[in-house]
């Protein structure tokens, strides 16, 4: 018997990200049953791709996978864009966020 192919992972989340998420989950009572969505725009001309992180409840056309329990899910067309990405959560002097660190050797 062969178990279900599972979609690959082409995000991967930073302990300090997965950390910030699972903190925003809890904090601001995100409802039961959402994940968290990558979603892309852009990705034509000089500006390159823009990445954005939320939360919202899975739909027919998504891929979804954890990272260390936390459901993880985008749409299939964006994959292109997101092979490679390294999320991670930064804190400087006067500023706090979510980088977004493409795979150089794709581009």
């Amino acid at each position: 018997m062969h178990d279900k192919l599972k979609p690959p992972a082409p995000v991967v989340l930073s302990e300090r990200a997965l950390y910030e998420v699972k903190r925003i989950l809890t904090t601001k009572k995100v409802p039961e049953g959402y994940a968290l969505r990558l979603m892309v725009s852009g990705g034509t001309g000089c500006g390159g791709a823009k990445f954005r992180l939320g939360f919202d409840m899975p739909k027919s056309e998504d891929v979804a996978y954890e990272q260390d329990g936390l459901k993880i899910l985008y749409e299939k067309r964006q994959m292109l864009f997101l092979i490679g990405l390294r999320i991670d959560f930064e804190e400087r002097d006067n500023e706090q966020g979510f980088v977004f660190l493409p795979n150089i050797s794709r581009q």
